[in-house]
């Protein structure tokens, strides 16, 4: 890859189960790239089928930066993982390798592409202990009650992400306002248009191959282990409905069920994320790697 002033970052998007890692893959093998794991529970160890996580099979050699590089009992932030991409961007930038973006937490890619900041508080364990022991219903409240327009903008399902909006308001008095910053990098960014019957097939055929493989042992091993329900809880549906059904509050049957139609929900919530971007790239699917191809060879010339 020829060198520029602005060094060249590919990112491939796209709702859950739409085929990132397979593509981000292919376009690594043709253009001599390495792969920057955006998602914010691929960074745990002993998380697997849950997440979704690239095997080392399906690698195919491409080395993948990101993946297991903290302990599901520790707090991983967007905050750490900006340190941690930015070392490995410009590791893969110096040894001439294409660096390709891929995961399904957008909100990472934004921090790296410099159009979202984090907030410059760190994890407070005794608040997130004190948290832990609030249902979703009462975070949420209290989220409401301290920051009703910060409420608004994030998934009020997600527990992980209520507590750390409590958490920097805890500490701030407020959710400071987004900051946007140029990145010293030139950016590409490819998007998977995928129609709302195939994903959902996708998401369906996904869940069911997962248990088949042992997502349900997984999530039991780690509680096990020492990771807490209201922990697992924390880290996605997967978890949260595996979970669920390991206490014994919901069958086996409800659990699939209800995984499947949240997932659905959480897939349309990060197309309509991603539709706000105006400048990605969309793509139908099933992806036609040649033309994809053809932009990435077009951007990285350039």
């Amino acid at each position: 890859m020829p060198s520029s002033k602005n060094p060249k970052v590919l990112a491939i998007i796209g709702p859950t189960a739409s085929g990132k890692t397979s593509l981000s893959i292919a376009l690594a093998k043709q253009f001599n790239g390495e792969v920057i794991s955006a998602d914010s529970r691929q960074v745990y160890r002993d998380m697997d089928l849950g997440t979704g996580k690239v095997t080392a099979s399906e690698m195919q050699g491409i080395p993948h930066h990101l993946i297991d590089v903290a302990d599901p009992a520790t707090i991983y932030t967007g905050a750490d993982f900006k340190r941690d991409a930015e070392v490995a961007l410009e590791d893969i930038i110096a040894r001439r390798k294409l660096p390709i973006i891929a995961g399904g937490t957008f909100f990472y890619l934004e921090l790296l592409r410099g159009t979202m900041s984090t907030a410059p508080v760190p994890p407070d364990p005794e608040l997130r202990a004190l948290l832990e022991t609030k249902s979703t219903a009462e975070l949420q409240r209290q989220l409401v009650a301290a920051d009703i327009t910060h409420s608004a903008k994030i998934d009020i399902n997600n527990r992980r992400r209520l507590m750390r909006a409590i958490e920097i308001i805890h500490t701030l008095g407020m959710i400071p306002p987004v900051e946007s910053n140029t990145s010293p990098h030139d950016w590409l960014t490819i998007g998977i248009d995928i129609t709302t019957d195939i994903l959902a097939t996708r998401i369906h055929k996904r869940i069911l191959q997962r248990i088949d493989q042992g997502m349900i042992e997984e999530v039991e091993k780690l509680h096990k282990e020492g990771v807490t329900w209201e922990r697992l809880d924390s880290f996605g549906l997967e978890y949260r409905y595996i979970a669920r059904y390991l206490q014994g509050t919901i069958t086996r049957e409800i659990m699939i069920e209800e995984l499947s139609a949240k997932t659905r929900q959480f897939a349309k919530r990060q197309r309509t994320w991603l539709k706000r971007d105006k400048s990605i790239q969309w793509f139908p699917f099933p992806i036609i790697e040649e033309d994809v191809e053809i932009v990435v060879r077009k951007f990285s010339e350039s």
